[in-house]
């Protein structure tokens, strides 16, 4: 490999030993050393040769054997990295995936040191530390002011910094370093120089970063720093620095000051070889009882997958749910996020779904193009509903973009989704409605009064336990040939990756069971995980084939003709 202008050999040594395969890393670990290389080709940038070994040996202070190699990498790139123009940081946006065990505090805790010392030379560079609970935002602090006070260590270090339990400032530069829990209220007057954002896989939405970061700007050189393992929050701020890191490293896109170091398995099957554990943790091999309780934890998953799931999710920063049949993987899932066409005109069916009124309701327009489908969904929430708290969900950012309607009534009244679908019938031409056989007493008189009834006009279909088998398979096929098209309806999105699939008619602990192969959907976690808005959607494919297999899209109006 040719030397790297303006860089660092600790830097490289990392990136050549990802490149020549001596250590095994993710294939996103591996085209981010592609994108470095790239811009290090491309633009005047420069790494602070001198602030890096500055900053790596504040190490000297912490009870570490060593700083690892990854651990150079990432803070020489985002720490020491500036455009020569300039002389503001190439990359102030630090992402790191990484898994349970890799030293993500320790890693918190160097980095706060070194730029809230002198070494960076910015007075008042605050590093606030935010986290969803008191313990992950002051274990990063807890961990230097436990390495401040070792005795070899504290009067040499009294003379450059104060510390209390919950906070350590350096005399010299007035920085401070402190942890916050993840409460908005009372953020506003921070001046932080870098805010760092701990597990963030457990944020559902955006109002605790919006208020951290917008603190940013006051300071020179602004940096965040994004740590965490796997979690199982879907479409929250984890899921969008995913698909943007993704974009950055696979799809071209500019990285906008993003350095994305994203450990993780590959593929779920890459597990049973422990030689790829160190995709998802680069430390592993510098940490034999780490390993060794990893090799523990990995035996006890393979004998109870259903007792272990954060084993995958944590250690290997991949999604688990084994104890769980999934719908399909997340990747298909997104797959669905791709424009729906113009339908006005076209024929299609309706599907409704709900647990209870007081909950969450949803309804599914279903349209279907040759073996494309088309999905326009549509759900409504009850505020006053008892599992509101436990959702872990942005649904406000989802009413806010049209996707769900908030309720402030003790229950969703029925009136409110038959003028939706009443209003829907004036742009499609709904063919046949679907409704679970035991959810129909409740709408019947409703769905009667816009046209809809089982017995009168035979255009409403009670759907039953074995009608769901039957489109299962269909359903099976439109995801693993990507024939699904929703737009972007991250609700949606969300409601297929909560459900799973249990087989019909087994009883706990049975596993010869005559229906083996037929299938139901079922709620992952009964409170906080709803089904409703895919359940609607499965209810209008059960009645699919009331629409037309080929349509016309939006025929042109040609007129009248006299001859």
């Amino acid at each position: 490999m040719m030397m790297m202008k303006n860089c660092d050999p600790r830097i490289e040594a990392y990136m050549e030993a990802v490149e020549t395969g001596k250590v095994e890393a993710s294939k996103d670990v591996k085209a981010l050393m592609k994108h470095v290389r790239e811009c290090f080709e491309t633009e005047d940038i420069y790494v602070d040769q001198q602030q890096m070994t500055d900053y790596l040996g504040l190490a000297r202070y912490f009870p570490y054997d060593e700083v690892f190699p990854w651990q150079q990498f990432v803070i020489g790139l985002h720490d020491c990295t500036y455009w020569r123009e300039n002389g503001r940081p190439r990359w102030p946006d630090l992402f790191c995936l990484i898994g349970r065990g890799a030293g993500k505090d320790g890693t918190i805790a160097l980095e706060s040191t070194a730029l809230s010392s002198e070494y960076n030379g910015i007075r008042e560079y605050d590093v606030d530390i935010c986290a969803n609970n008191e313990d992950q935002a002051l274990r990063p602090v807890q961990d230097i002011v436990g390495a401040f006070e070792q005795p070899k260590w504290i009067k040499k270090l009294q003379r450059y910094f104060k510390w209390t339990r919950e906070k350590v400032v350096c005399k010299k530069t007035r920085s401070t370093i402190k942890g916050h829990t993840n409460n908005p209220g009372g953020k506003d007057g921070l001046r932080s120089g870098m805010v760092v954002l701990n597990e963030i896989h457990q944020y559902q939405d955006y109002k605790n970063i919006n208020v951290f970061t917008t603190g940013l700007g006051k300071k020179e050189h602004p940096r965040r720093s994004y740590y965490t393992t796997q979690g199982d929050v879907r479409e929250g701020p984890l899921d969008d620095l995913l698909e943007t890191s993704e974009g950055i490293l696979f799809g071209g896109d500019p990285d906008n000051g993003l350095l994305p170091f994203i450990c993780r398995l590959d593929s779920k099957e890459e597990v049973h070889d422990e030689a790829n554990w160190e995709k998802a943790n680069p430390s592993l091999p510098y940490l034999p009882t780490l390993m060794e309780e990893i090799r523990k934890e990995y035996r006890d998953w393979v004998k109870h997958p259903e007792r272990l799931t954060a084993f995958m999710t944590k250690r290997m920063n991949l999604p688990d749910g084994s104890n769980e049949i999934k719908v399909c993987s997340y990747e298909k899932i997104k797959a669905t996020n791709r424009p729906v066409p113009d339908l006005q005109g076209r024929v299609c069916t309706c599907g409704i779904d709900f647990s209870k009124i007081t909950d969450l309701v949803s309804v599914n327009l279903h349209f279907r193009e040759g073996n494309l489908r088309y999905d326009l969904n549509h759900s409504w929430l009850c505020l006053q509903s008892k599992d509101l708290k436990r959702l872990k969900c942005p649904w406000k950012e989802w009413a806010e973009r049209g996707l769900l309607t908030l309720v402030d009534d003790v229950e969703i009244h029925p009136e409110l989704l038959i003028e939706y679908i009443a209003t829907q019938m004036e742009f499609y031409s709904i063919k046949m409605m679907a409704i679970d056989d035991f959810r129909y007493a409740l709408l019947a008189q409703y769905l009667r009064s816009i046209g809809f009834d089982a017995k009168t006009y035979k255009n409403l279909k009670m759907v039953r336990p074995s009608d769901i088998m039957r489109v299962a398979p269909v359903i099976d096929s439109c995801f693993a040939n990507d024939y699904f098209i929703w737009g972007d309806n991250p609700t949606l999105r969300w409601a297929v990756n909560n459900t799973k699939m249990v087989r019909y008619g087994r009883k706990p602990g049975k596993e010869d069971d005559a229906d083996i192969g037929n299938f139901v959907y079922a709620k992952i976690e009964a409170k906080s995980r709803k089904t409703d808005p895919f359940l609607s959607l499965v209810a209008s494919m059960t009645i699919e084939d009331a629409i037309p297999y080929a349509q016309t899209i939006n025929a042109p109006e040609l007129g009248v003709f006299i001859y």
